[in-house]
């Protein structure tokens, strides 16, 4: 199911979702007492022109109603998927897949799934971009080729794990 823009749902664990919800609640309660209580002391501070206080709160709230919004749409129609379950050993949604560059020595570590499900400070690649599209349903030794904005590119998957 697409919604009117026509971008496909978001894929989410059921950890994240969870996750998320429970980030919107506090926002959406905690977070905008604290905003509101903010602004309201700096506004008492007199002078709302030239009011460093009462603009970096007003800035914060923007930043909070922008993220409530995201949060909103993404939960709103998100697909809850089993985390990395593979057991045919291919990439999947979830799935940390160790990857070697043609020409290049060194692996890294990539996540594959929404970036809202990271995992620390691991790169998180997008099933639904180029190099996540390439990778889905591959297995460890398989060499794929994806369209970069520098041009192709291919890698090998050296291993694929949860």
């Amino acid at each position: 199911m697409t919604d009117v823009s026509g971008a496909k749902p978001a894929r989410l664990t059921a950890e994240t979702y969870e996750r998320l919800q429970a980030e919107l609640e506090d926002l959406t309660t905690r977070g905008r007492v604290e905003i509101a209580k903010a602004i309201e002391s700096a506004r008492a501070l007199g002078d709302l022109s030239e009011n460093g206080d009462y603009h970096a709160a007003k800035d914060s709230q923007g930043k909070m109603e922008s993220r409530i919004r995201q949060l909103q749409a993404l939960l709103k129609d998100a697909e809850i998927v089993e985390a990395g379950r593979t057991t045919d050993g291919t990439v999947t949604q979830g799935t940390v897949v160790t990857l070697r560059y043609e020409g290049d020595d060194d692996t890294q570590d990539f996540f594959v799934g929404s970036i809202e499900e990271h995992r620390g400070d691991m790169p998180v690649v997008s099933p639904s971009a180029p190099l996540g599209q390439a990778l889905m349903g591959k297995a460890a030794g398989d060499k794929v080729e994806y369209d970069a904005p520098g041009g192709k590119l291919t890698v090998e998957i050296m291993k694929v794990g949860a």
